[in-house]
């Protein structure tokens, strides 16, 4: 080891007794150098949360801002690898009985619980099936009040739905064939957790989670910083048999200002920063979303297709007072609202071309079903918007009243840009930014007449998209309230559907029905955009979005 630091000799040892005292004390100043240098060498990751986290508990992690950290802390029994097919994780196989009713999961052996005051000595125990099943069910408990019940509504046997016949034995029981089921257990909703730590922390087991994932929780200052550790005991290893992670440490900041967060990424001070503040996108990209040449070398860009929509929600219950009291209601005010936007100028001159403009329909492309390719969405087309209008007696938009936008910050550039290409139509638009905790809560409890959404698929299949249209399901995730007969009997057909391309082809009609009714402006079907240090290794988009990090590592 190379020490660098100097080190002066004071006058009283220039003596031999003084020379000899330091000659003795020598190893000591080499081994506290050794350990500094060792200190600094941590693998580290750090990267930036500007929106915060609400909780570190799986059964409500209904958005990336928690699936993100929720995903190095726990394990699912299947997930999902970089070619957005199901593979094992703590489950080691799975069988499927005839009449595609009951899975039946093997789990690995040597899975364990990070240590914990609520286990025995404080140690983590191992993890078994009984522990699936109380995790699962724990989802579907009123007591829990999880955002992700809906995932199991009407699919899973209420009594006998997971079930452990013994400790290395899971099984699922549903109610009727539902092809998308293996995709959904890989949702971070599905997190196996321990009933003893849930039950010793109750409520605030938000901010004491437990799982078996590669990291475990260390520190959690609110507003500063949360810290995860590496888990010394995680049980998966790359192909050289080496364990998991690589990483010693993940840092989270809560920086909620995106400037703030550029200029630390610029500083060193984060590993990668996750899409850029508007106003230095033009420094660092062009408008054709490449590299400028000044950061060539100097930082890395990744960027890849992924499972999202970019669009603007519009509220359809016609029992609602917000829907009653607006022009929204209207099939044709929202058709033309749709024309009137310019996705493609939007794209190239608000994000730099970084994602894909929606001219098709509400599911991006990626999926097997090829939706983007055959369903027919609305391309820019202001004459024909106003020609709705008209249509819908408003003609040059006279008698519209003014509808108000809700989004939250990040995203006010591009509200505002929208509500200026639908004034120019005749369509009054007041943008009104509000913080995205208080946007979450009146969209699920129907409070927002017009607003800014997103739907990060959960799982590989448009299935994940359709629901968001299923009169049956709640908000989340039927954020719009949308109801339509015909959808609801062709998402109902298509999930008791085992042929691949008939499915497909439901996934299809749906989606044209939705696009035809417009609950929805479909704005951009997104792409993963990373800015990553140039030390950064093993580190990639996917087409999930999900922060990766078990085989992250820092080079020198």
């Amino acid at each position: 080891m190379n020490v660098n630091n100097k080190i002066i000799v004071p006058p009283v040892f220039q003596h031999t007794i003084g020379l000899r005292y330091f000659l003795w004390l020598l190893p000591a100043f080499i081994t506290m150098a050794c350990q500094q240098v060792r200190t600094e060498k941590r693998q580290v990751f750090n990267y930036n949360e500007s929106t915060g986290i609400a909780t570190l508990d799986p059964a409500f992690a209904k958005n990336q801002s928690i699936m993100w950290p929720v995903h190095q802390i726990y394990n699912t029994l299947v997930e999902i690898d970089s070619g957005l097919n199901l593979v094992p994780s703590v489950a080691r196989s799975w069988n499927i009985s005839e009449d595609r009713l009951t899975y039946t999961f093997h789990l690995r052996n040597d899975v364990y619980f990070h240590d914990n005051e609520a286990f025995t000595g404080g140690k983590g125990r191992r993890m078994t099936a009984a522990d699936v099943a109380y995790s699962l069910q724990r989802i579907i408990d009123k007591h829990t009040a999880s955002s992700g019940a809906w995932i199991f509504n009407d699919r899973v046997d209420t009594t006998e739905g997971f079930t452990a016949p013994n400790d290395s034995t899971f099984q699922l029981k549903l109610l009727r064939p539902f092809h998308p089921i293996l995709g959904i257990l890989s949702m971070q909703y599905c997190s196996i957790v321990p009933r003893e730590v849930v039950e010793k922390y109750g409520k605030d087991f938000r901010r004491h989670p437990c799982g078996t994932g590669p990291f475990r929780f260390a520190s959690w200052d609110e507003g500063e910083a949360l810290i995860l550790h590496k888990n010394p005991k995680y049980w998966e290893r790359d192909s050289s048999g080496r364990s998991l992670p690589y990483l010693d440490a993940v840092k989270i900041s809560f920086f909620d200002n995106k400037a703030t967060e550029f200029l630390q990424f610029r500083q060193g001070g984060l590993s990668f920063v996750n899409d850029l503040d508007p106003s230095f996108k033009d420094e660092v990209l062009t408008k054709k979303g490449e590299l400028r040449k000044q950061w060539e070398g100097k930082i890395l860009l990744k960027k890849h297709p992924y499972l999202n929509t970019e669009y603007f929600g519009i509220l359809v219950d016609e029992n609602n007072p917000l829907v009653q009291n607006s022009a929204n209601g209207n099939r044709l005010v929202r058709q033309a609202m749709n024309h009137a936007i310019n996705r493609r100028q939007l794209m190239m001159y608000m994000r730099n071309s970084i994602g894909i403009p929606a001219e098709a329909g509400f599911v991006p492309g990626g999926l097997p079903s090829r939706n983007t390719e055959m369903v027919k969405g609305y391309p820019y087309d202001p004459a024909r918007a106003k020609q709705l209008l008209k249509q819908a007696g408003f003609p040059d938009g006279r008698g519209l009243p003014t509808v108000k936008l809700l989004t939250i910050n990040i995203y006010a550039d591009i509200a505002s840009f929208v509500a200026r290409q639908l004034e120019e139509v005749g369509i009054p638009v007041q943008v009104e930014v509000i913080q995205k905790s208080l946007l979450l809560e009146q969209t699920a409890k129907s409070q927002a007449q017009f607003f800014r959404g997103s739907w990060i698929a959960d799982y590989p299949d448009a299935e994940n998209y359709m629901a968001m249209f299923y009169s049956k399901n709640p908000a989340p995730p039927n954020y719009t309230r949308y109801k339509n007969p015909a959808f609801d009997q062709l998402y109902e057909k298509a999930l008791l559907e085992n042929n691949d391309s008939v499915r497909y082809q439901l996934y299809r009609e749906m989606d044209q029905l939705v696009i035809n009714d417009a609950p929805v402006i479909p704005i951009w079907y997104d792409m993963a955009f990373h800015l990553v240090q140039p030390n950064i290794t093993g580190f990639y988009p996917n087409a999930l979005n999900l922060l990766e990090l078990r085989r992250a590592r820092l080079v020198n």
